[in-house]
């Protein structure tokens, strides 16, 4: 039994389809089936006039053309009730939802094996006269162990050619087959009032029910009929209403290798843990054959070949076989061309020596194709062409180490590749399966093309780049096989809290190493400790990523990346500023030294969840290679992970954190210098020098004092002597002169003039200060030039103005 899409021949057998249902409204009929004999068998002495009709229920009124019998459940209790002028045989258990509104007696109970076999009219009368096998048994009602009572009538109608269990009802009874509607999705030309029609289509799927449904309401063949809503399986691909199909096919025994499979399957590493045992596990458990032909054009072919005679099988398992059976060697495997190709049957020949050759059997190849789940299935040697060549490279390379799909491929591609790699190896396919969830609209719905849902991916990537939305969904609950609702904000967050800050980070070191020869990286020569912590830092970082992509956990591997470029910027690059300023060469060539380490090791850290801008930065500062791809992985060195470092540097951060805080409730500026910070945290009496030089510089005090206490508090010093003053207006002048070199657009090798007008203590303050500001000199007088600025500074107002020199 198999789920056509008529309009895309997408096919589907019935496990395929269990995801893709959907709630729909349909109309459901009770149609009267007029019994022939109605006096027999007992009770059922009519009148004249009167008739006894069986009622069925379907919700696919469209099946009823190709009816061929009725159902009854060989358990189940009937009664046989009057009903206006005619009698009617229903169920006993739902008789007072099938009579609701209606007054009806009941004559009498009934037994299902009485009407065993017994005749009725058909509501279509297309196949009355057709030449059909089983014909006798044509329009008759037989018992059945899968007809309930629970809903509809108790009685169902049979249409062997659209239903698994007709089907099967069909083969037990020796039923006749009638495939009224074709591969096509329509009606066939046997059935001549709707001939054509096509059944269920996708723009008013009741269409034709509802002219089905016309026709016999003309003939009063109609009891009751009503809309319902029930879930209806659709195609993936068209999202049309998908055809259930019965036809013939070529199965793969599952069921024979369900145990191997099985115990091959606790092998499996997934991502996430609970995949292994519960959807896929729980898909295993219920494991059916798998039916591997198709009714198509296109497709692998079946290398199967069958005798028009005896009905012998050979399967042919190479080109080179196939010519030696038949002399013909072929390129072409499709259907157009294998089919040509027919051979003498062996066992004829074996069998009947004295039939001339002209009359013996002829094999000739079976008409279907593969389905293309057996082809993706066979994916792992089928690529390299094995086993006609590449053998070891084979051994070598099967099972996989890792495969990464959406987690629906549990019960398709990750399924059949078990399936195959279990009954040609007794092995597994892949070691370790990362199974993804699926992406949704912002709203929650799923991604339609005819909705317009979702932003169009390209237009993403014109505007944010690959790197973005790859970081977003590696970083996502996709990841841990959830869903995610799609936001191209959280997109846009990538770019500026990560990709800005790291591309704003590269310009800052390009601009000083242009300048600058940058050493190769040595550990020990480092002396600032800003640049052991951020070397430290990064091999956490690698430490964090290694073991996440060793347990092929994305998130780990992902979300500490942002974190990293963060700390690096707002802490190490921030704090550091200076230095790439500084006149001490020493340190200058550290800072340098370090952030382009930092940026290497970062780059391949990045590489495979962000490849583009990973290879950019790499190129840009120089790596040795002529791609970040082609680099080693780094390793990590415990020597530099100096963990008692990250674990002061972080009070240092919080430290910082709270006494800024504390000046924004003082209402105090950061450029005003205070005399002293009291830190008080929980056991901490000190700090290392460097560590205190740090908050001293971040906070701006000229002092630290340790208080231990319980509560973790920060508190300042805000009484403001005139040095304190001065130094703060110094701080404060160095900040505007340098926002107006910014917005001058000078660069570091721009000498400028300042002229101002002010009090001797901006004069003392200007001119201590010129090296700061890249000036060579401060002039008392006013004189306008292109940039100039008016400040106040504690109430005074300031002008000043720089020129270019």
């Amino acid at each position: 039994s198999m789920h056509i899409c008529p309009r895309c021949e997408t096919t589907l057998s019935q496990s395929e389809v269990s995801q893709e249902y959907k709630d729909v409204k349909d109309i459901s009929v009770t149609a009267k089936f007029e019994l022939v004999d109605p006096s027999s068998p007992e009770g059922f002495e009519g009148q004249a006039n009167q008739k006894t009709f069986v009622l069925a229920w379907t919700t696919t009124p469209w099946t009823l053309p190709g009816n061929v019998a009725l159902a009854m459940g060989k358990d189940l209790n009937y009664v046989k009730v009057k009903f206006e002028d005619n009698f009617y045989i229903v169920v006993k258990n739902n008789l007072e939802n099938i009579f609701e509104g209606k007054t009806y007696e009941i004559v009498g109970e009934v037994e299902a094996k009485d009407f065993e076999g017994k005749k009725y009219k058909p509501l279509f009368d297309y196949y009355l006269n057709k030449d059909l096998k089983n014909k006798e048994n044509l329009y008759t009602i037989q018992l059945a162990d899968f007809v309930t009572d629970g809903d509809g009538t108790g009685i169902v109608h049979i249409a062997p050619a659209f239903g698994e269990d007709d089907m099967n009802l069909g083969l037990e009874k020796n039923l006749p087959f009638i495939q009224h509607v074709g591969f096509d999705g329509r009606f066939t030309d046997d059935v001549v009032d709707f001939a054509g029609m096509e059944v269920k289509p996708k723009d008013d799927p009741t269409k034709t029910d509802v002219e089905v449904l016309k026709f016999l309401a003309e003939k009063n063949l109609i009891f009751s009929k009503q809309k319902f809503e029930h879930s209806y399986p659709h195609c993936w691909r068209c999202d049309s209403p998908l055809l259930n199909y019965t036809t013939s096919s070529w199965f793969v025994n599952v069921t024979k290798i369900k145990d191997q499979m099985l115990k091959n399957a606790q092998k499996i590493n997934w991502t996430p843990e609970h995949i292994k045992n519960g959807r896929f596990g729980n898909w295993l458990e219920g494991a059916r054959d798998w039916s591997i032909s198709r009714q198509r054009f296109w497709g692998s072919v079946i290398p199967i070949w069958k005798c028009d005679k005896c009905g012998e099988i050979k399967v042919v398992g190479s080109i080179a076989e196939l010519k030696e059976l038949s002399g013909v060697e072929v390129e072409d495997l499709h259907k157009h061309v294998v089919d040509k190709i027919t051979f003498e049957c062996d066992k004829c020949a074996k069998d009947d020596t004295s039939t001339p050759l002209s009359d013996r059997g002829v094999m000739k190849r079976i008409p279907d194709v593969l389905d293309c789940w057996f082809e993706s299935g066979s994916m792992p040697y089928a690529q390299i062409h094995y086993p006609f060549e590449n053998q070891e490279k084979f051994k070598n390379n099967f099972p996989a180490e890792f495969i990464a799909e959406g987690v629906d491929q549990t019960r398709c591609w990750f399924y059949y590749l078990l399936v195959l790699s279990t009954a040609l190896f007794d092995e597994v396919p892949f070691k370790n399966a990362i199974a993804s969830g699926i992406v949704l609209a912002e709203d929650g719905k799923k991604m339609s093309k005819k909705l317009k849902n979702y932003p169009d991916p390209m237009d993403l990537f014109e505007k944010y780049g690959v790197d973005a939305v790859r970081f977003y969904l590696a970083g996502s609950p996709l990841m841990k096989a959830d869903t995610l609702n799609f936001s191209e904000k959280e997109v846009d967050e990538v770019v500026k809290k990560l990709i800005l800050i790291l591309s704003n980070t590269l310009t800052f070191y390009q601009m000083y190493a242009k300048d600058n020869a940058v050493a190769e990286f040595d550990f020990s020569k480092l002396e600032n400790v800003l640049d052991k912590w951020i070397v430290a830092q990064l091999q956490v970082l690698l430490k964090n990523i290694s073991e996440g992509y060793d347990n092929y956990d994305l998130n780990r591997v992902s979300r500490p990346l942002t974190d990293f470029v963060n700390d690096l910027s707002t802490w190490y690059l921030r704090r550091s500023r200076d230095r790439f300023k500084s006149d001490d060469e020493t340190d200058k060539a550290q800072a340098l030294m370090t952030m382009k380490f930092v940026l290497l090791e970062l780059s391949k850290l990045m590489a495979p969840v962000m490849p583009f801008m990973a290879d950019s930065i790499y190129q840009e500062i120089g790596g040795s290679k002529e791609s970040v791809h082609l680099e080693a992985w780094s390793e990590v060195n415990e020597d530099w992970l100096d963990e008692n470092l990250i674990e002061e540097m972080i009070n240092v951060r919080e430290i910082c954190s709270l006494g800024l805080n504390k000046r924004v409730e003082e209402k105090i500026s950061v450029r005003q210098i205070l005399a002293k910070a009291i830190i008080k945290f929980p056991k901490l009496e000190k700090l290392a020098d460097n560590l205190v030089e740090l908050i001293k510089d971040e906070l701006n005090v000229e002092d630290l004092e340790f208080a231990p206490q319980e509560l973790k508090t920060v508190e300042l010093d805000t009484v403001l002597t005139p040095e304190l003053k001065q130094q703060g207006l110094e701080r404060e002048l160095i900040r505007q002169i340098n926002s107006l070199r910014k917005n001058s657009q000078l660069t570091i090798e721009d000498r400028i003039r300042i002229y101002f007008q002010a009090d001797e203590n901006v004069a003392l303050a200007l001119n201590k200060i010129l090296n700061n500001v890249l000036a060579d000199e401060a002039i008392n007088e006013k004189k306008e030039t292109e940039f100039t600025k008016n400040i106040i500074v504690d109430d005074q107002e300031i002008w000043f103005a720089i020129e270019k020199k």
